[in-house]
């Protein structure tokens, strides 16, 4: 015979309170326990459900965002650099430009944290509720170039192109023919005034148009990105995080041991 909590809990699932329904016995234990009105009750109940449904959403949206690898802020190392100020930082952290849409330029050289910092922002971006994308100029290249015929392209172009961010890593690490620099062209007036976007690299906008092989697409381009933009620049003299916390496979000798 059914017990009247599975009965409880056969209705929570009809009604796609999934987390509740799993949860209803203990619930209702410490409601007893501790002698809950049913306001309290009510209240435990829904607010159970509420956060398990935004861990869930959450981790979904930290599936799509598809980092290269999870890191928060509270893994970059705000003194080891002198670029960004406190105050600064702050600001990143308020996520208000993600709303006004703005482009932020990290640039640098190799093993600077430019990736690090971006993959934060983009999990603060997350647990914040907004839909985040993270790819690399060459991934993003050859998703333009495969989406009309490659399902999985397809799809993450469609999780790209609805992002409320995007991050685009390693943007100009290598020289694109004409076809590759008219899709990105398209890509970035597509999204125009739609999404805010990251741009990490090594080079600066000044130097974009080698990579690209066309001025007048570089300008259109960069009208766009520059439109409401902010850059971060990592000078050479920054030490490359890399190397300062690099594991080594020998001790440290002398060159004459």
């Amino acid at each position: 015979m059914t017990s009247p909590i599975e009965l409880l809990q056969d209705k929570c699932r009809t009604l796609r309170l999934a987390e509740t329904a799993k949860e209803l016995p203990a619930l209702l234990r410490n409601a007893e326990s501790n002698s809950w009105t049913y306001h309290e009750f009510i209240n435990e109940l829904l607010t159970h459900e509420t956060a398990c449904r935004e861990k869930k959403t959450v981790q979904r949206l930290m599936q799509w965002a598809d980092f290269p690898y999870q890191k928060t802020l509270a893994d970059y190392r705000l003194e080891e650099q002198n670029v960004i100020g406190e105050r600064q930082f702050k600001l990143l952290k308020d996520l208000n430009w993600i709303e006004e849409m703005f482009t932020l330029i990290i640039m640098g050289p190799p093993g600077t944290g430019k990736t690090l910092l971006s993959v934060g922002l983009g999990t603060l971006a997350i647990e914040n509720g907004y839909q985040v994308s993270f790819v690399s100029m060459g991934e993003l290249i050859y998703i333009l170039k495969s989406r009309d015929y490659v399902s999985k392209s397809k799809t993450r172009y469609k999780r790209i192109s609805t992002s409320e961010l995007i991050i685009i890593d390693d943007v100009m690490y290598m020289t694109v023919d004409p076809k590759e620099a008219s899709l990105f062209f398209q890509f970035i007036y597509d999204m125009y005034d739609k999404s805010a976007f990251i741009l990490t690299s090594n080079k600066g906008p000044n130097e974009w148009g080698k990579f690209l092989g066309d001025t007048s697409l570089t300008t259109a381009i960069l009208d766009r990105l520059l439109h409401r933009s902010e850059v971060i620049s990592f000078g050479e003299d920054e030490e490359s995080l890399r190397m300062k916390y690099r594991k080594t496979l020998f001790p440290e000798v002398s060159a004459q041991t």
